[in-house]
């Protein structure tokens, strides 16, 4: 087993304090047409935040803005060489909201779409983000494969790429990462890979804390996937933290399926761009939060270094 970062394979146990779903590099794109506050572009403001987060003990971080949707490979690359913080990169495509209309992905056939996103995993990610007719394959490969879906259900084309995902993976080894649209779809997105026959311990589902339903969470985690939650920075001041609430009881039981991150896709996030809390909040504020709930210190390190280390991991 082998996790595949931007900067070459590594063994699972150099993986350290992990952010499970991030956005360390969003480039010039449609996303960012439609909102500024998309654009994480400034190579030494990245590395400015990625810095902080490694000295408040930060190791690494999963980089989950997929094709063609911004995604720079040469600039992730550069800021994990500078920071010192290992990234892994994403193949894969994004909701249909993050695309000009008429766009490839809405076009290929999943068998199509498993090839690029196949060829990111095994020869190098595109250096153009397959945003032209040309591809120029980088040194640096993909680690894992990004999906999404909207609100409440799947649409045809997301099925589609979901199918797409699990070709790719099946074939490579690679983890997959997915969006949930407010936590909410899990449950089928669960199904249609499991239809594929995919080994569910390396699928890690995003974003379900926005759905603090304790019931829900645990109907999912027992189907055997991974969960990653990343609010634990937005509950209102002064209200109940529904994400530490969840940690808190659910983490005992189901110790090796939970992960944890910032999904900071907006400069107002970032420390180096004015904003807060901070990409360090993750392994700074998180923890003693958690510490004060009476969270172990053994399932902390699970949630921010095991858990990772294992969901991440390349297992054909």
């Amino acid at each position: 087993m082998f996790i595949r970062t931007v900067l070459g394979d590594i063994d699972p146990k150099r993986l350290g304090q992990c952010g499970a779903h991030e956005h360390v590099v969003i480039d010039e794109s449609f996303p960012t047409l439609v909102d500024e506050e998309f654009l994480l572009s400034d190579v030494e403001r990245i590395c400015e935040e990625l810095d902080r987060f490694r000295e408040a003990g930060g190791r690494a971080m999963v980089d989950s803005m997929p094709c063609d949707a911004g995604r720079d490979v040469l600039k992730l690359a550069e800021v994990s060489k500078r920071s010192g913080v290992h990234i892994i990169a994403s193949t894969g495509l994004h909701l249909a909201g993050y695309y000009p209309p008429g766009h490839w992905g809405a076009v290929l056939k999943a068998e199509q779409l498993a090839e690029l996103f196949i060829a990111d995993i095994e020869e190098g990610i595109d250096e153009l983000d397959y945003g032209c007719p040309v591809v120029k394959r980088s040194a640096h490969k993909a680690g894992v494969i990004k999906v999404a879906s909207g609100k409440d259900r799947l649409s045809e084309r997301e099925k589609k790429i979901f199918r797409a995902a699990a070709i790719a993976a099946k074939e490579t080894g690679a983890p997959i990462l997915t969006h949930t649209e407010q936590g909410t779809a899990a449950l089928e997105q669960v199904e249609i890979l499991r239809g594929t026959g995919l080994d569910l311990r390396h699928v890690v589902l995003s974003h379900t804390d926005r759905l603090p339903d304790e019931s829900y969470h645990r109907e999912i985690l027992s189907t055997g996937v991974r969960l990653e939650y990343d609010s634990g920075f937005r509950w209102p001041q002064g209200s109940e933290n529904r994400t530490v609430s969840l940690l808190t009881r659910l983490l005992p039981e189901y110790p090796e399926q939970l992960l944890v991150g910032m999904d900071a896709a907006k400069r107002k996030y970032w420390r180096s761009f004015g904003g807060s809390p901070g990409l360090q909040f993750l392994v700074s504020e998180l923890p003693e939060l958690l510490k004060n709930a009476g969270v172990s210190e053994e399932l902390i390190r699970g949630l921010l270094v095991n858990n990772p280390s294992v969901a991440y991991s390349f297992e054909r």
